[in-house]
């Protein structure tokens, strides 16, 4: 499957900054309540809040990540559909196609770097007085991320083992922030008074996820044409979320309002994995299934501040001491519910959905491979913060085709495609975690250097549709308007394998 980040394979969930947000859009409803003049209607206030509340529900789960590929050996990224492999990639994708695999030892070392752009560009006509349209700008990408593959095979037996990253994996900046946040704030502070022109807004947010993961197959071949394996996955969480989002620079009355968040989250995650595999002269057909795996991430908060400008509380006190008084504790006490998520030792679920993969390759020729391959990723059943999963249609189905072809015994090319569909809805896609519907495209090759080393590289490109979310009313504001979620994701990679 493809993929704020949600860097790597499907299974992997997305960096949201949905959890940077959340309180402070909290906390924008609480302003909103402490300088809303009594002229503003009860009816409009109440469309508002719930507006905002159900924004600030959104949690961001793993449909979309930074790459689309489901396996980071880089024959994935020249082929695509490895599902039937009986090489090195095999530790990953088909274990039990290991049984056919090289006699001994081999070892396989990977390398990729992936980029990607995500973008939001909003159309809002008549905000304000203007035609407003603005195009938000996310920037993801990852360091080079590294791959470990071992197996060894004796007859009927193999035993295999990875270390990855096998989720998440990469880092995301919003430079601006999100217009979910901008236009909120933008439009309550209009509706007190208070325009664009007389504050700066300065808002910036980060991310990063990865989730690395440790895998150890055994399998075994019952018969000449059946094998099966079983396997344990052990994942580890690691991510942090970084962002400040503050209205200053008012000329009476300085910083308006702020929050500013700093906090790592680290997190277990335990993964069986079971796989059969039929070969039979041309013919493999596979099967793996990976259960769900529950994560559980705990915080470590070293940053967590939001609340209202100084200058902000005299004014409010000097119109009204004894009325101000009490919003401003009934605001203090609220916010310590809002970030409660937040604070230091609390956590959030995030779990890796279950997968199910089948595959069938056909040798045509010696030298000519083909393998089509299908996999669903039961999204809807990974238990998320606030269930946003639930939003989604239906899990993400996910189809793959490859060919490969030996020029000669020095050098193979390959080729392959992905389409990936999310089961997207507008109640699922947010400006802090979105995900769109893919093709991507793979090629490559392979060099055998010497008998026992080979070198694989290969690149691939996803091409996404892009999703238009419309509302008759933008973030509760009475104008119509529209967001428009796109993205790009380019990735290259270069690996060797090494036969003992």
């Amino acid at each position: 499957m493809e993929t704020p980040i949600p860097l790597f394979m499907p299974k992997r969930p997305v960096c949201s900054f949905s959890v940077i947000l959340s309180p402070f859009f909290r906390f924008i409803r609480l302003l909103f309540v402490s300088l809303q003049p009594k002229t503003i209607k009860k009816r409009n206030m109440k469309k508002f809040f719930t507006l905002v509340v159900i924004l600030c529900m959104s949690v961001g789960v793993r449909a979309g990540g930074l790459m689309t590929n489901t396996n980071y050996h880089i024959a994935f990224d020249r082929m695509m559909a490895r599902g039937t492999s009986f090489d090195i990639d095999a530790v990953f994708s088909n274990p039990a196609g290991l049984a056919w695999g090289h006699e001994g030892w081999q070892l396989s070392l990977n390398f990729q770097k992936p980029w990607q752009d995500r973008d939001i560009e909003t159309t809002i006509p008549g905000f304000l007085g203007n035609d407003f349209h603005h195009k938000y700008h996310g920037k993801a990408s990852a360091p080079i991320v590294p791959a470990l593959f071992a197996s060894y095979k004796k007859d009927r037996i193999a035993v295999s083992a990875m270390i990855g990253i096998v989720g998440s994996g990469g880092f995301v900046e919003y430079k601006e922030g999100v217009p979910m946040f901008n236009i909120l704030l933008t439009s309550m502070l209009a509706s007190n008074g208070i325009m664009p022109n007389q504050y700066k807004l300065d808002s910036e947010m980060k991310g990063k996820q990865y989730i690395y993961g440790g895998q150890l197959n055994f399998t075994y071949r019952f018969t000449d044409y059946l094998s099966a394996a079983v396997g344990f996955r052990a994942n580890y969480y690691d991510g942090y979320y970084r962002g400040h989002v503050i209205a200053t620079d008012h000329p009476q009355l300085g910083e308006l309002a702020k929050l500013l968040l700093d906090v790592d989250q680290k997190g277990w995650g335990f993964t069986p994995i079971i796989s059969l595999n039929y070969h039979q002269g041309p013919l493999t057909l596979a099967a793996r299934y990976e259960f769900r795996t529950k994560i559980n991430p705990k915080n470590e908060t070293n940053v967590l501040d939001a609340g209202l400008g100084t200058n902000l509380i005299a004014a409010m006190m000097a119109v009204d001491p004894v009325g101000a008084q009490a919003k401003l504790a009934a605001l203090n006490t609220q916010l310590g519910g809002y970030t409660a998520p937040y604070e230091d030792g609390a956590r959030t679920r995030y779990d890796m959905p279950a997968l199910l993969s089948v595959a069938a390759g056909y040798e045509f020729t010696p030298k000519l491979r083909a393998t089509l391959e299908y996999h669903f990723f039961d999204d809807k059943n990974a238990k998320m913060a606030n269930d946003r999963q639930k939003e989604l249609k239906h899990g993400t189905h996910e189809f793959l085709a490859g060919v490969e072809y030996d020029i000669n015994e020095k050098f193979t090319v390959s080729c392959g495609a992905q389409r990936t569909d999310y089961g997207l809805s507008d109640g699922y896609e947010q400006n802090t975690s979105f995900a769109c519907d893919s093709w991507s495209i793979g090629l490559g090759g392979a060099w055998n250097i010497t008998k026992k080393i080979r070198m694989n590289a290969g690149y691939f490109i996803s091409i996404y549709s892009d999703y238009t979310k419309s509302q008759n009313n933008y973030l509760g504001t009475p104008f119509a308007g529209k967001d428009v979620y796109s993205r790009t994701n380019n990735v290259i990679g270069v690996g060797i394998d090494y036969k003992f």
